[in-house]
Order: structure tokens, then sequence, then C-alpha cells
């Protein structure tokens, strides 16, 4: 699935679809509304996906996370998808107060779009470990209402060096659950794969990540 996702949205796709994410964030914190989505933007990227936005404020050599909002599910056209969750990631993430238009300057933007969820099923939970690949999977964790996601590029980013069993703990935790939640035979488990675009600098250089 990751393969047709990279043949499908190439590196320019996601020059456009970050500088438009950025432009929207920066128009909405200045006059409270959203830009316009060109029409041949809106053509182009009319196919559905799964996306996520993640803010990140630089900090000398360090990146602290500022704000992250998506859709799992391939539920809206690409470029809705930015469309809200720019201002979703900058304004509507519990965890932090909103972004201003000043911190902006020095905020990198990371785009994330995601191969449908896919559940992974097993007959004993330490298959999961066999089943999950570091790197090139996310995960997603339900138990009865809880439900929490964390992006392939979390378990390697800012240092982290996580096996599969210590990103199977830290989903649980995102979904406010024990952390050997995963172990719970009626605790389901998807995975999903990700293409990856960030800006180095704020509006500067925007290149497809390697995780």
């Amino acid at each position: 699935m990751v393969k047709m996702v990279h043949e499908k949205i190439t590196l320019e796709d996601g020059i456009t679809l970050i500088k438009f994410a950025r432009e929207n964030i920066e128009t909405y914190l200045k006059i409270s509304k959203k830009a316009i989505i060109p029409d041949e933007i809106e053509k182009k990227y009319s196919g559905k996906y799964g996306v996520f936005i993640t803010l990140n404020k630089l900090d000398g050599n360090k990146k602290m996370l500022r704000g992250c909002i998506g859709y799992p599910e391939p539920t809206f056209s690409l470029i809705k998808a930015i469309y809200n969750v720019s201002i979703s990631s900058a304004i509507e993430d519990p965890r932090f107060p909103n972004v201003t238009l000043e911190e902006m300057d020095n905020i990198v933007i990371e785009l994330t779009v995601l191969t449908p969820p896919e559940l992974i099923e097993v007959n004993d939970s330490n298959e999961y470990l066999e089943k999950i690949k570091i790197g090139r999977d996310g995960l997603i964790i339900e138990y009865g209402m809880r439900r929490g996601l964390l992006l392939p590029q979390v378990p390697v980013d800012d240092g982290r060096n996580w096996d599969v069993k210590t990103f199977l703990e830290h989903t649980c935790m995102k979904a406010w659950l024990p952390a050997d939640s995963w172990m719970n035979k009626d605790t389901k488990i998807y995975k999903f794969e990700g293409i990856i675009f960030e800006e180095l600098t704020p509006r500067g250089e925007i290149i497809l990540k390697e995780i």
C-alpha cells in the first residue's frame, strides 16, 4: 500500500501541500478565516486519504511538538483533509495552547499521508512483535471507547530507538490505557503506513522524510 502512495504522491505534491497548509494556518491566525483553496489544487488532490499535520517548534537542534491532529481514515479528499487539520493542529490540540502567528516563524510543518488502517489479526498477543515493523508501521489501538494512535515516525524521531513492545506500550498509553493492554485479547490493533514530508526550516526546503 505504501508503494502505491509513493507512486501517486510525489515530492512536488508534498511541497505544494505543505505550502498550502502553512498558508492556511497563517491566514487563519491573521484574520480568523481559512485560505481559499485554488481550483486546480482542489481538483488535483481530490482522492481520499488519511492525513496528519504535525507542528514542531524549533529549539536549537531539537524539535518540540506544538500540535498534531489528523484523520486516520480516508474520509475526506486529500486537500480537504489538509484544509481542516492544518488549522486544528494549530488551535485545537487539547495538549497545547493555541499557536500564535509569531510562533509560526519558528515552527516547521510535517505532513503524513496514510494508507487505510489494517486490523492485525493474531491468535496470541506475542505475534504482534513479529507483525509490526518499526519505521514502517503506525499503530492504532482500540479497547472499548478508548482509542490511541501513533504515527510511524514516532518510535524513531528525536533520538528515540523504541522496539515493537515499547511502541505498543506507548500507543496504549496514548489511548489512556494501561501499557500492557495490547496483550488483552479484546484489544484491537491496527497498523498503517505513511509517506511523510517536512519542512527543514520554517518556510524553507521541504523534503520527503526517510524513517
